[in-house]
């Protein structure tokens, strides 16, 4: 018998800045494109984003050296400024983004549904990646 449970991700940063800043940063496509790749050897040439329940996104996730690609995509699910995000992927998935400040510094907490085809550990080590990319974005003076 098939079972339909699905296995979901928890990753989270703690990033000194408030949740207005974060929440700019996580949602504007100018800063998208700065913050969104899990390692030096890639970037995000493009990003597209209507923030609204109903509304889709996209961006393009590329390797330097031009050895490969793809799009990331979805349709927003649910919205509140500054504290929630959720969404599907273009796959299916769901991914639920919490946003929540204390003492000037904001708690991302985002937890996704794992894909069937790369290693649990694997998929939590480069969300974990981007998700420290923008810590360390949101963080700096670079917007």
């Amino acid at each position: 018998m098939e079972t339909t449970e699905k296995t979901t991700i928890t990753i989270q940063a703690r990033i000194n800045a408030p949740v207005s800043k974060v929440w700019k940063c996580w949602t504007t496509p100018e800063d998208i494109v700065k913050w969104n790749n899990a390692s030096d050897d890639w970037y995000t040439p493009f990003a597209r984003n209507d923030l609204r329940i109903g509304g889709k996104f996209l961006s393009r996730m590329e390797a330097r050296d031009g050895s490969s690609g793809f799009d990331f995509g979805g349709v927003y699910t649910d919205l509140q400024t500054n504290k929630l995000i959720e969404y599907k992927i273009d796959d299916g998935r769901q991914v639920i983004i919490t946003f929540s400040e204390s003492d000037n510094k904001t708690e991302v907490v985002e937890t996704f549904e794992a894909e069937t085809t790369n290693s649990i550990e694997l998929q939590r080590t480069g969300w974990q990646s981007i998700l420290n990319n923008f810590k360390k974005y949101a963080e700096s003076d670079k917007h």
